[in-house]
């Protein structure tokens, strides 16, 4: 078979038994293709390709000035790949299964203080033709942490009735209920009623209702995480906040850095988060321990003299 049937059977496997995410897929995708070019620029083929071949290709990575994460992300869709193909016999050996990749080492995630993100949310409220949307958008991104791809792809019906909990769907289909603070719930009615008024008069058009929260005309029919992306940059100049130390998942940062500090518990905040390994949300134990050195470092008298 052709590299091109060989990616597209493993993606499709990925995505109807283990439910794989869209985005996850996609990330899967480029980084099998990317392989499978520098294969072809050799005369070889995933069919035929070896270990050596495999990590002359990370080599080749590294050499381009990708970073550890990237390689490792790549060695990662080529071992999935292989042993997907080894199980299905396609091949009756595994060539990715004795190379070790770089260690990924953890970077700190940038979050924002408390004060930034009540000027954030100040910001969003200001008068503006979407002004009661965007707010919407952050005061839920912040009170639940939600991963921007559940929060933009929400459907209206899970928030219907003033809920004070709310069903999500993350990564790999897994539900995970998550509290609603009382200012997103009083920003989550506003919008509603708006967003209904809107859907009415699109109804009385001849348009299909949207299913989403958030609707939009483009393809996905909801607002997309690009969208939201520029949105927020543009919402942290208006609060006068870098913009570049601001995107969605900056607010998910915040979330479980502010619970954190608050005294939650790092097994409750896995499951707001939707983790599935709490070695990933213990990532936020350490954004703790430095804001914790900084705050020494500044507020105590004798660091300061010294």
């Amino acid at each position: 078979m052709s590299d091109t049937r060989w990616i597209d059977a493993f993606l499709e496997a990925q995505a109807s038994e283990l439910s794989a995410a869209r985005n996850t897929l996609l990330a899967y995708g480029r980084d099998l293709k990317a392989f499978s070019h520098w294969l072809g620029q050799q005369q070889k083929t995933l069919a035929g390709a070896s270990q050596a071949d495999i990590e002359s290709f990370l080599v080749g990575c590294e050499a381009e000035g990708l970073s550890e994460a990237t390689r490792a992300r790549r060695l990662s869709a080529i071992r999935q790949l292989y042993r997907f193909t080894h199980e299905e016999d396609w091949r009756h050996d595994n060539p990715a299964l004795q190379i070790r990749g770089p260690t990924r080492r953890k970077s700190l995630p940038t979050t924002l203080t408390q004060e930034e993100v009540i000027r954030l949310l100040d910001a969003a409220a200001l008068p503006h033709r979407d002004a009661t949307r965007n707010s919407c958008l952050l005061q839920m991104l912040y009170a639940t942490g939600m991963r921007v791809s559940e929060l933009v792809g929400l459907p209206v019906a899970t928030v219907r009735g003033d809920p004070e909990m709310i069903l999500i769907r993350g990564k790999g289909g897994r539900e995970r209920m998550v509290p609603l603070s009382l200012p997103a719930r009083t920003t989550l009615l506003l919008w509603l009623a708006e967003r209904d008024a809107a859907e009415e008069k699109a109804r009385l058009a001849g348009r299909p209702p949207s299913r989403f929260l958030f609707p939009s005309r483009g393809r996905s029919g909801h607002l997309t995480r690009n969208r939201f992306y520029l949105l927020i940059k543009e919402m942290a100049a208006r609060a006068g906040i870098d913009p570049s130390k601001v995107s969605p998942h900056t607010l998910r940062h915040a979330f479980a850095t502010h619970m954190l500090a608050g005294g939650a518990d790092l097994r409750a905040i896995q499951t707001l988060l939707g983790h599935s390994d709490i070695s990933t949300t213990e990532i936020y134990t350490h954004v703790l321990d430095e804001h914790l050195r900084q705050l020494v470092l500044e507020r105590h008298p004798l660091a300061r003299d010294a």
